[in-house]
């Protein structure tokens, strides 16, 4: 099991994106989060078995969603995480 921390940069908020990653991520029985920043990223932690399958399918382009760039770094586990969610604002 692996969880990242990923950072998207491009067209990716006011797209749905963060609603996308929620479905991936639950396809793919992943645990985490997602959220916008206040400079236009969309940055998403998670966890779970599948995580290289959710990085690859999150970079796929589609009609109104362009990632022009990411950043990612593994991070330790979070124990007993259930769900992925998408959190506003400043949610922790």
């Amino acid at each position: 099991m692996k969880r990242y921390f990923i950072i998207y940069e491009g067209t990716v908020q006011g797209v749905g994106f963060r609603w996308r990653l929620m479905q991936i991520a639950r396809k793919n029985d992943l645990s985490g989060h997602v959220r916008n920043c206040e400079n236009g990223k969309v940055e998403c932690e998670v966890q779970g078995e599948n995580v290289d399958i959710f990085l690859k399918e999150s970079l796929l382009p589609d009609r109104f969603v362009k990632v022009r760039d990411h950043f990612v770094k593994q991070i330790p586990i979070k124990e007993k995480e259930k769900g992925f969610t998408v959190r506003f604002g400043n949610d922790t």
